[in-house]
């Protein structure tokens, strides 16, 4: 991940910082890609999940700040509540997920487009000792 001369940090890789907000990535976002950056690999949390550890903001928050900056961290580490792949980053986030270990959900038959989802209550991380994949220290 680089940063400008102010310190903030490049999302998009390239050394430019989005055309909207030139200079420094807004705080908020930059709070979220601090928690992204904390979590282990093999382990996720949610966009409500962040929100809280945040204190600030909820769930469209931490997306919409992922979504525009998100890329200079690790992604596929924040995840929708219910476990399902982002839409249009299935692939390239199983691929992340099959070679961290985290564990997954197999799809049914029936599933569209048979992808896995996240097993939420294995693969969640609550911010605490990432010691012992899956246990939870106080959810």
């Amino acid at each position: 991940m680089s940063q400008d001369e102010t310190g903030a940090r490049d999302a998009t890789g390239d050394g430019e910082q989005p055309a909207e907000l030139p200079g420094a990535l807004p705080e908020y976002a930059e709070r979220v890609l601090d928690v992204a950056d904390l979590i282990p690999p093999g382990r996720v949390m949610t966009y409500g999940d962040v929100a809280e550890w945040l204190g600030d903001g909820g769930p469209r928050q931490v997306g919409r700040a992922m979504a525009l900056y998100g890329s200079a961290v690790p992604w596929w580490r924040v995840v929708r509540a219910d476990g399902a792949l982002l839409p249009g980053h299935e692939l390239r986030a199983l691929d992340h997920y099959r070679a961290e270990g985290t564990p997954l959900r197999e799809a049914s038959r029936q599933a569209d487009g048979h992808l896995p989802r996240l097993d939420m209550r294995r693969a969640r991380w609550d911010g605490g000792p990432a010691d012992g994949q899956g246990e939870e220290t106080h959810r």
